[in-house]
């Protein structure tokens, strides 16, 4: 396995983690196997208990899954990882490894929809209490701890509204009370904001978004401490099968390759428009984190490398106003996705927070008239004209 040595996060990306075949080849294979053999039924029985080295089942580990573990744990700082099926895979096997039934796990009220439904609806199924907060009053998450807390889950920047969590001192509140705090940093991608150095001892991503970046094939990772992932995290993960594909582990070991470039360059795009549509008379109100107003700038500044891919904002004229802006964009596409190569546009009250009773989506922000804008690789200059020419129309 090629070891990371000091090399920069664009050189880890490109050849972190690699392990060659006898053959020698250039691009790393794909493992397309369900199982292996072994060579006497000796082995096979030193191999389960552990005496010997080595795959058993791909729903277990696979060396192409391993590779891209590799490559995020040598990106990330992190000791280990479990690659998934998807970024809810990650992010469901990542809270159910750390509670039990009478636990108690407390969140911020901004999570996307999916992850809401876990912490309100699946755990208390498991006997697992939950507190959601305002992730952005530390005296808030101070009162939510209980003596029975063992697990704090955040995503920062939120989806949609881009608010930024403060991930160290979260993480010494959570420390304090002997739970693990779990980050989503999806919108942050590991190119701006690195969670484990921070204090949060679990990361997780959705790899589907930036990490693929081409709208590809789903995917998810689970990076922490060895001994958490070995101790903790690999036997429910082993037994409940949310595996990653080693064909989409492959894809996403391709994506890593210019993960840096395309974020760099998106991010760069986004703070442009961002600046056009901050200055727009039928924009009430633009979020952005790399913006000296973002609500939450001064924590932007001391966590976070860059901005971001992403971006939100509110429409005078509300819903109508909203279905008119994105029906007319001509290179934007309407979708729910986001970290794509092509810049997608997203209303979140009717398709990504749906879910979400409409009194908790009002009370984080989310109102009918915003929407959220994932910036691609176009042109900019062709992606200002298609929002400009769209809100003309409006």
């Amino acid at each position: 396995m090629t070891e990371a040595k000091n090399w920069k996060p664009a050189t880890r990306l490109v050849h972190g983690g690699t392990t060659r075949s006898s053959f020698g080849e250039t691009s790393e294979a794909i493992f397309l196997t369900q199982g292996y053999v072994y060579d006497s039924s000796e082995a096979a029985e030193a191999r389960f208990l552990g005496e010997n080295p080595g795959y058993i089942y791909s729903r277990y580990a696979n060396p192409t899954v391993g590779m891209f573990e590799q490559r995020m744990c040598q990106l990330e700082g992190a000791e280990a990882a479990r690659g998934t099926a998807s970024g809810m895979a990650a992010v469901n096997s990542a809270i159910m490894a750390c509670v039990k039934a009478g636990d108690h796990v407390v969140a911020p009220k901004a999570l996307f929809g999916s992850c809401r439904y876990i912490i309100e609806q699946l755990l208390p199924r498991f006997g697992v209490e939950s507190t959601l907060i305002d992730g952005t009053d530390l005296e808030q998450w101070k009162a939510a701890v209980r003596p029975n807390t063992t697990a704090a889950f955040l995503e920062s920047p939120t989806n949609p509204t881009l608010e930024v969590i403060d991930i160290p001192a979260v993480a010494d509140i959570i420390h304090e009370a002997g739970g693990r705090l779990i980050v989503d940093n999806v919108f942050a991608t590991p190119i701006w904001q690195s969670p484990l150095a921070l204090g949060a001892d679990v990361v997780i991503y959705s790899a589907t978004k930036h990490i693929d970046g081409q709208g590809r094939c789903l995917g998810g990772i689970v990076l922490s401490d060895e001994k958490w992932i070995v101790e903790e995290f690999h036997d429910p993960f082993k037994h409940t099968g949310p595996a990653m594909s080693p064909f989409n582990a492959w894809v996403l070991l391709k994506g890593l390759e210019t993960l840096n470039l395309r974020v760099e360059r998106q991010s760069q795009t986004a703070a442009q428009i961002a600046d056009f549509l901050a200055d727009h008379s039928a924009v009430s109100r633009l979020l952005y984190p790399g913006r000296a107003d973002h609500p939450q700038a001064d924590i932007v500044a001391k966590q976070m490398r860059g901005g971001s891919t992403m971006l939100a904002f509110d429409l005078e004229g509300g819903k109508e106003a909203a279905f008119k802006f994105s029906n007319a964009l001509d290179i934007v596409s309407l979708s729910n996705n986001l970290g794509d190569a092509k810049s997608l546009i997203t209303h979140p009250a009717t398709t990504t927070h749906q879910s979400v009773a409409e009194e908790a989506r009002l009370e984080l922000g989310i109102t009918d008239k915003t929407l959220r804008l994932s910036i691609g690789l176009e042109d900019p200059s062709d992606l200002l004209e298609d929002v400009a020419q769209a809100l003309a129309k409006i």
